[in-house]
C-alpha cells in the first residue's frame, strides 16, 4: 500500500507539473478542450440546430447564451488521478494502457454529456446551472475515475487468479 501510495503522489506531481506548462496547455489542452467544444455541438446540433462551437466555446445563436470550456472541466485532471492510479497499481504494460484508454473514454464520454447539461441547464435555469457545476458534476465525474479504477482491479484480480491444478 505504501508502495502505491508513493508512485501515486509522484505520478500525480509529475503529470500535472507537465499539464500546467504553457506550451503543453497551448498545443496540447486547448485543442483538445476545442474538439470536445466541437463534439459537444455535433451531438446537439441534430435536436438544435442554433448551436456553434467555436474553440472552447459553445453557444446558442438564438438566445447568445455561451459556455466556455475551461481547465478543470475538460477532463484532463480527472483522467490524470485514473493514470496515475492505474500506474501506480502493479499489472502488466498491456493491462495499464487498456485501462488507461478505456477510462479516458469513459471519463469523456461522461465530460460531454455534462458539458451538454450545463450547456442547457444555463439557458433553463442558471441557479440549477451553478449548483450541477460546482458540486453535482465535480462529484460525478470523480465517481466515473473511481468506478473505472475499481472495474480494473476487479478485472486484473480476476486475470491473475491462477486456476487450480488437479493432480
Amino acid at each position: 500500500m505504501t508502495k502505491f501510495l508513493i508512485v501515486f503522489i509522484t505520478v500525480l506531481f509529475v503529470l500535472f507539473g507537465i499539464e500546467m506548462q504553457q506550451t503543453v496547455q497551448m498545443h496540447v489542452v486547448q485543442p483538445f478542450t476545442a474538439v470536445l467544444a466541437d463534439i459537444s455541438a455535433a451531438l446537439i446540433m441534430p435536436f438544435d440546430d442554433a448551436v456553434t462551437a467555436t474553440g472552447r466555446i459553445i453557444r446558442h445563436t438564438e438566445n447568445q447564451f455561451a459556455v466556455s470550456i475551461e481547465a478543470g472541466c475538460n477532463g484532463v485532471e480527472a483522467a490524470i488521478v485514473l493514470i496515475a492510479a492505474v500506474v501506480a497499481f502493479p499489472a502488466r504494460p498491456l493491462q495499464k494502457a487498456a485501462a488507461i484508454l478505456a477510462g479516458f473514454l469513459a471519463i469523456q464520454a461522461m465530460n460531454i454529456l455534462r458539458i451538454i447539461s450545463l450547456f442547457y441547464l444555463g439557458q433553463w435555469r442558471m441557479d440549477v446551472f451553478s449548483w450541477s457545476h460546482l458540486y453535482l458534476w465535480p462529484v460525478l465525474i470523480m465517481l466515473d475515475v473511481l468506478i473505472v479504477f475499481l472495474l480494473y482491479l476487479r478485472y486484473i484480480a480476476r486475470v491473475n487468479v491462477q486456476p487450480a491444478v488437479s493432480a
